[in-house]
């Protein structure tokens, strides 16, 4: 470590440049004109080739094991979602009758507890569309609780290691320069006295500040069009569903957007007195409905895609399963026949869910229908020859929309194995890289996660930003360039108590979360964190937990944090809407943390 007098002096060549490389960074960040991966690579180029960052440290980020825990994290959450474990959680607690207050407090407080075990990006994006189809229900926009939602993740990410990219490079930075990581939980005391308080406003004042929201202003979300199909789902041997009546499912049904149509028994439809018919075992309900209202009911309902002949041809798929939208075209294979009639199941091991016929009824077993000119069809095939069945029919795929098919009869392997490697990493017994690499790995074998689809949930761009900016702060804390920041912040807070610097460091660092990637934020601030520590000569966690809230707590723009910028759009905000909301909580989230960090983290 540099001596204090000679970073408080002249910046050397190498401050100047590693600055001036950052300051760059900032600014086209900021600009946005070009991707932050690309300008973060580029500056770390530029540093190997100016000669501030080591040629054989260049690359060294992209095997550090903060990038390595944001990549593996972006897999588990996927798994998470495939298995139908978080579906089931939003089942059982989200009701659209709730009034706002109620709805905020329970969506939020579920969207915090995800995102403290998987990405918070990854929770928001799971429960967006939920909160969004809930609005729609109670008649209200959804702009009213798009951003006490998004906000309530953000917090929630507060409270473990894994729940933000910022707690993992803080803990990270700790281990580099102090010998020791934190634990999975250290993060607790302080995450769950801040979110709690945070919550707390955003359920009963935040969302009132939102403009348009008390207004009745529209939310300007952009409705997508959508097919609607009709389907059917089967009832298997030793369902819950047997023995009771066919009308009980309709309540459950309009919960998710299905409209209950009627029953095929023995090859016999039964319409409108079905209601009261008892379900028995192989009895097939027929449905209308889109593609991920289907999916959703055909988890919670526990009902199977077709009869068991043709599910067994299609559980041996190594890659799983995928959901595909085509047109068909008049020179289609299967224009003018059936499924049956063409082998679809037997000869490519595809099930045909579901066909959209526009404003027509069909009145035939989907099997034995004829499909038209300008039907879509909804196929369900393996993942691993889905282009292979598309190019077979001769039919024109839909846009990708990402259906993915919940694999509802592994939630509880999904939830194990991922329970298991959060209890031995915050016990100690394994690293968490190592533990959550485990469970990546019996995803892939227990087929939770399909092999064909793993790399995909990997957010690339994040890794390469992580990649790059390491180095670049590791450049800069050997150059001295953290300890001059943090003399300088100190000399701003000289002859106050600790506690003052302690404040400074986290608004500073609030500042600059709220106007650049947080990820970045927190690769720059720790360190700072850590000299400013050691100048004051008090202990650096304090500083290091003020810097994991202040990098987290994003909330007046819709560029300081991804969760923002993905409700920006479906909630009808504007650039201006966030501050309104955000300000009070960001002062409301200094008063709280500081005294919470000086209780359980003492200088």
């Amino acid at each position: 470590m540099l001596d204090h007098s000679e970073t408080r002096g002249a910046m050397t060549t190498d401050q100047i440049i590693l600055f001036a490389l950052f300051g760059g960074v900032f600014a086209m960040l900021l600009w946005g004109r070009f991707r932050y991966d690309i300008v973060a690579f580029s500056a770390l180029l530029l540093g190997v080739l100016l000669g501030v960052v080591p040629k054989d440290d260049a690359f060294s980020g992209f095997g550090h094991p903060a990038t390595l825990v944001v990549a593996l994290v972006l897999i588990v959450s996927a798994g998470l979602v495939r298995s139908g474990a978080v579906l089931l959680i939003t089942r059982t607690l989200v009701d659209s009758s709730r009034g706002i207050f109620a709805h905020i407090s329970i969506m939020g407080g579920i969207g915090a507890v995800l995102s403290a075990f998987m990405n918070n990006v990854a929770a928001l994006a799971l429960l967006m569309p939920v909160d969004i189809a809930t609005a729609r229900k109670a008649g209200r926009l959804p702009g009213a609780t798009l951003m006490p939602l998004s906000f309530a993740t953000i917090l929630g990410g507060m409270i473990t290691l894994i729940g933000t990219p910022p707690n993992i490079i803080i803990a990270g930075i700790r281990r580099d320069q102090l010998g020791e990581s934190f634990s999975m939980f250290d993060f607790a005391p302080v995450g769950l006295v801040t979110a709690a308080a945070g919550l707390i406003f955003v359920a009963i004042v935040g969302w009132r500040l939102i403009p348009g929201v008390a207004e009745g202003a529209q939310g300007g979300e952009t409705e997508i069009e959508v097919a609607s199909y009709m389907a059917e789902l089967s009832v298997p041997e030793g369902s819950k569903l047997i023995g009771t009546k066919l009308g009980d499912l309709h309540e459950e049904a309009d919960e998710t957007g299905v409209q209950v149509m009627g029953l095929i028994r023995d090859g016999r439809r039964m319409f409108g007195s079905a209601r009261a018919v008892a379900l028995k075992a192989g009895d097939a309900i027929v449905l209308e409905a889109e593609p991920d209202a289907l999916d959703e009911f055909r988890a919670g309902a526990n009902l199977t895609f077709a009869d068991n002949r043709r599910m067994t041809l299609l559980d041996a798929a190594e890659q799983g399963l995928s959901l595909i939208e085509v047109v068909v075209p008049e020179n289609s294979r299967i224009n003018k026949r059936t499924s049956q009639e063409i082998g679809l199941a037997w000869r490519q091991r595809t099930v045909m869910m579901g066909i959209s016929r526009r404003g027509r009824r069909i009145t035939d077993r989907l099997r034995r229908t004829k499909v038209r000119t300008g039907d879509i069809l909804l196929l369900l095939a393996p993942t691993e020859q889905a282009e292979d069945v598309v190019a077979w029919l001769g039919v024109l795929p839909l846009a990708d929309r990402g259906l993915a098919v919940t694999e509802n009869r592994k939630i509880w392997p999904a939830v194990g194995f991922f329970a298991a490697a959060v209890g031995f990493a915050s016990f100690g017994l394994v690293d968490l890289t190592v533990a959550l690499g485990v469970v990546v790995m019996a995803y892939v074998v227990t087929r939770i996660v399909p092999l064909g689809e793993l790399y995909d949930h990997i957010e690339w761009p994040v890794v390469v930003l992580l990649g790059s900016m390491i180095p670049l702060g590791a450049a800069l804390q050997t150059s001295g360039g953290t300890e001059l920041i943090a003399g300088w912040l100190t000399t701003l807070t000289a002859g106050q108590p600790a506690w003052v610097a302690l404040t400074v460091l986290m608004v500073v660092t609030m500042t600059l979360s709220d106007v650049l990637n947080n990820t970045a934020t927190a690769i720059v601030a720790a360190p700072v964190g850590i000299s400013m520590a050691q100048t004051l000569d008090v202990s650096p966690d304090p500083f290091l937990m003020s810097v994991a809230v202040a990098a987290s707590c994003a909330f007046l723009t819709p560029i300081g944090h991804k969760n923002n910028t993905l409700i920006l759009g479906p909630g009808g905000y504007r650039f201006g809407d966030y501050w309104r909301m955000g300000l009070p909580l960001e002062i409301l989230v200094v008063a709280v943390s500081i005294p919470a960090i000086l209780v359980f983290w003492p200088l």
